[in-house]
């Protein structure tokens, strides 16, 4: 396994302590609700392990996030209060700054990319009522973050930060002093999704302090690990561009603050290979006292989000089956406690038809060709007779040319009644008179087509 070259890193001093964290759980305990930590049969067979979900899903704003909105805002001054808070969110931080808000009576603009998820907009718009402003702009968070930061330049309003602000760290932090009193004992593991950092920085220092020898597991999307090339480069970079399917771990830039803990803390590289339920041959072993950073196929986060909802009835959102996904890839002592973080459960149902596909390019039985038929009678009559197997299924059929409808290249989906059976449909194509070309996921033609 690959290693941050950073070794000099580990020697900040961090910026987040657990008085930090102490100072927290009394300041925001009469909010939050201490959510369930649920011991999953499935998982735990799975895996060997005793595995305990974390479920931040089932919070009061259905994510985490809320922890470290309401303690920063609650050390704000009678001045801060009255000039009111501005803040930038993929979503779900969105909503605990909207909740608090509400709560505490301070007005507040949230900014969120335009392409957030409707369920979440207008769960701030609940949550935050006559309080809060809504502002969508850009395509990502990074570019709401700016536009937020505009706003406070030119008002004066508080900047209520999604992670890099120690205040928001500190109290993402208080979901390790739940998970130590629920289980009454030092977990051996905890896996944690990570975004822009601060959930993971709260986490890791109270873990360090209160059961050090847990092995601690920070896990990205492969789209947007930020806190991955951070350790590799030693220090935060700019990634040039993101996926935004996870989109609350999406960030180009992960914070500076929680670099800076989880660097000073030791932590490590695992992998630079994305990990993947269709792909075990990626296995982080772990030790007691690790601390170590993972990247997570997108497709896979899919397939566990779909495994989650019909096993366990658990509705999460992308980022919120981060650390579920990675178990399969993870090598755990027989009966070791393991803690897997739910971080959150703002889905929107209108997202469930791209999650299937992309679980089922992940599990292999969906792929995509180009086929060029022969210019003539019967061609396609052919292709479904002799190429297709009995249990696969045309699932996408579209002519590339538009004013060609009977013969020519068509794109076509296909799906398989068995990953196993993607060879002999290749050698089948390969044996008719039809120009194929498989389309291979992350190619520029698979991408723009499909």
């Amino acid at each position: 396994m690959s290693t941050s070259p950073d070794t000099a890193a580990q020697n900040i001093t961090s910026p987040l302590t657990v008085g930090d964290i102490d100072a927290a759980i009394e300041r925001i305990s009469h909010v939050i609700d201490a959510t369930p930590l649920q011991r999953s049969e499935r998982l735990s067979s799975l895996t060997g392990a005793n595995v305990y979900l974390k479920r931040e899903d089932l919070q009061v704003v259905r994510s985490y996030k809320l922890r470290g909105a309401y303690n920063l805002m609650a050390q704000l001054d009678a001045g801060e209060r009255a000039a009111g808070v501005v803040t930038a969110s993929a979503g779900n931080h969105a909503q605990g700054v909207a909740f608090a808000c509400r709560t505490m009576e301070i007005t507040g603009r949230i900014y969120v990319p335009s392409n957030t998820p409707k369920q979440k907009r207008d769960r701030i718009r609940a949550h935050g009522g006559e309080f809060v402003e809504l502002i969508l702009t850009g395509e990502t968070y990074d570019a709401a973050a700016a536009a937020a930061a505009a706003d406070v330049r030119r008002t004066g309003a508080t900047m209520v930060a999604p992670f890099d602000d120690a205040r928001t760290a500190a109290g993402q932090g208080t979901i390790a002093a739940e998970i130590l009193a629920q289980l009454g004992a030092a977990p051996d593991s905890v896996l944690v999704p990570v975004g822009g950092g601060g959930c993971i920085a709260g986490i890791a220092t109270y873990l360090r302090a209160h059961a050090p020898n847990a092995a601690i597991v920070g896990v990205e999307p492969t789209g947007a690990a930020s806190m991955t090339a951070a350790l590799v480069a030693g220090g935060p970079v700019t990634l040039t561009e993101i996926d935004p399917f996870v989109d609350g771990a999406s960030v180009k830039r992960v914070g500076d603050l929680p670099y800076a803990v989880v660097s000073a803390l030791g932590a490590e590289v695992a992998t630079h290979t994305s990990l993947g339920q269709s792909d075990r041959s990626t296995t982080i072993r772990l030790d007691p006292e690790s601390f170590v950073m993972a990247n997570l196929d997108e497709g896979a986060l899919c397939t566990t989000m779909l495994e989650l909802y019909q096993n366990e009835g658990i509705i999460a959102e992308p980022a919120g089956a981060l650390s579920v996904a990675a178990l399969g890839n993870i090598t755990f002592e027989p009966g070791s406690t393991v803690v897997c973080l739910i971080s959150g459960g703002n889905n929107d149902v209108s997202r469930y038809g791209e999650i299937l596909e992309r679980s089922l390019v992940n599990l292999g039985l969906k792929h995509y060709f180009l086929v060029d038929f022969p210019q003539e009678p019967g061609a396609l009559r052919r292709f479904l007779d002799e190429v297709l197997g009995p249990e696969d299924d045309i699932t996408l059929f579209e002519y590339v040319k538009r004013n060609n409808r009977e013969t020519g290249a068509a794109l076509v989906g296909i799906e398989l009644g068995k990953a196993e059976g993607l060879g002999d449909l290749l050698e089948r194509m390969e044996q008719s008179r039809m120009q194929v070309e498989r389309l291979e996921p992350g190619s520029p033609a698979y991408r723009y087509l499909t």
